[in-house]
């Protein structure tokens, strides 16, 4: 697992951590925010848009839609209006039919195409209530639900999401990694690495809020925040990533919303301002 290469960043990596941490006994340095992974003229190149479910795998499902159906159409749009805006960042789909994607196999294709962004189009619904109607219990749908959610992973105590990171940030070592998966972090290593999960988590919040924000300012769309919770379809991302659910698809005024065309373009359009703004920011550093 180890060469000589990849030895010489680690200790290097920790010689100017502790070099820093010595020199700020000595002097007030501001603190930045969190940044991108080290390196200098950053570029985002490849953005990778997931429609969530699809084939067998329908979701959620309103009076006369289908989670799959809407969150491809929001995709494709989205990919449009990205070509459009962000001309030198390759948009990549997880899919642009009606086919069936493991939730695994999104993950791995945005690790394996190097993507900066992931981002990833759902359809929220609320799971039926419990009521007494004429002396009997019955199940009966709950519609209440109303506006956006933006879910980010949170970090648990696997670590699958680490592992990827390793594969995705340190391409040398690829063809190896990829023979042994289940290999030990060594310490030093592990170090990087955590860091990098960190600041992809801070990252994937960060341009959470920019979306968030959009659509409740922009749109005057109704907004249950960003939220971090295990997310089965962002756990194994070596970007910052994110879950965009995009209104309940089970309330039928919100469902009217996001199969119309109106409401699809504004979806998608709030999220291209989010990720240019997000993408300006980055890019001007330092």
């Amino acid at each position: 697992m180890k060469n000589k290469a990849f030895n010489i960043y680690i200790y290097g990596f920790l010689a100017l951590l502790l070099s820093s941490i010595n020199f700020s006994f000595t002097t007030k340095i501001p603190i930045k925010q969190d940044t991108v992974p080290p390196g200098g003229g950053f570029r985002i190149k490849t953005i990778v848009i997931d429609a969530g479910h699809g084939g067998r795998a329908a979701g959620a499902s309103g009076g006369f839609s289908l989670e799959k159906n809407v969150t491809l159409a929001l995709a494709l749009k989205l990919q449009k209006a990205m070509q459009k805006e962000l001309k030198d960042v390759n948009i990549l789909m997880t899919r642009t039919s009606d086919v069936f994607v493991a939730n695994g196999s999104r993950a791995v294709m945005a690790n394996d195409n190097k993507a900066n962004i992931y981002i990833s189009l759902h359809c929220n619904s609320l799971p039926n209530v419990r009521k007494v109607v004429n002396g009997k219990t019955v199940s009966v749908p709950n519609r209440s639900g109303k506006g956006v959610l933006i879910l980010v992973n949170r970090i648990g105590r696997s670590n699958e999401q680490v592992a990827a990171i390793r594969e995705n940030e340190y391409a040398e070592e690829e063809e190896k990694m990829s023979k042994t998966k289940t290999a030990e972090i060594d310490p030093a290593q592990a170090i990087v690495l955590n860091a990098l999960r960190d600041t992809y988590r801070k990252q994937s919040i960060h341009l959470a809020k920019l979306i968030n924000n959009e659509f409740v300012y922009t749109d005057n769309r109704n907004s249950l925040g960003v939220i971090e919770q295990g997310v089965q379809v962002l756990a194994n991302t070596a970007m910052p990533s994110l879950l965009v659910e995009t209104g309940f698809i089970n309330n039928p005024e919100e469902e009217e919303y996001l199969n119309s065309e109106e409401g699809q373009a504004e979806i998608t359009n709030s999220i291209v301002r989010a990720v240019k703004k997000y993408k300006s920011e980055l890019e001007q550093r330092p």
